[in-house]
């Protein structure tokens, strides 16, 4: 598919990472719109930026670390990241340490990226 042909998927991942199958669901969507070409940008809003919470200890919940799976997002040309930054500063979330690079949001910017992709998926 051209670049051109290739639709803006934002997803939006508000759920936290164990607890549910919801957050890795999201990740593994976005791996595999990656892979069909399409251009997939990830907004976390509220619960789900603890996805990007460092030195997580998944096996003491017998989950795999979302973590590492975050970190490879790179790797498929999934580069825009951002997060919700009331959220970020309600969990005194570190960006600087996460998982992978993403970018702080406010309301009316996350607004405006909303209405900036073709499809909105939510989780």
């Amino acid at each position: 598919m051209a670049a051109s042909e290739a639709k803006r998927v934002l997803l939006v991942i508000r759920h936290s990472p164990y607890g549910s199958s919801l957050a890795r669901a999201s990740i593994d969507l976005a791996l595999a719109a990656a892979a069909f070409d399409q251009d997939v940008s990830l907004l976390f809003l509220g619960d789900g930026v603890l996805q990007l919470c460092p030195d997580q200890q998944a096996d003491a919940v017998g989950s795999r670390n979302l973590g590492r799976l975050l970190a490879s997002l790179p790797l498929y040309d999934i580069t825009q990241v951002y997060v919700d930054a009331d959220a970020v500063t309600r969990y005194r979330l570190d960006l600087a340490a996460a998982p992978v690079t993403a970018q702080a949001l406010d309301r009316q910017a996350i607004s405006q990226l909303m209405g900036s992709h073709d499809h909105l998926v939510g989780f």
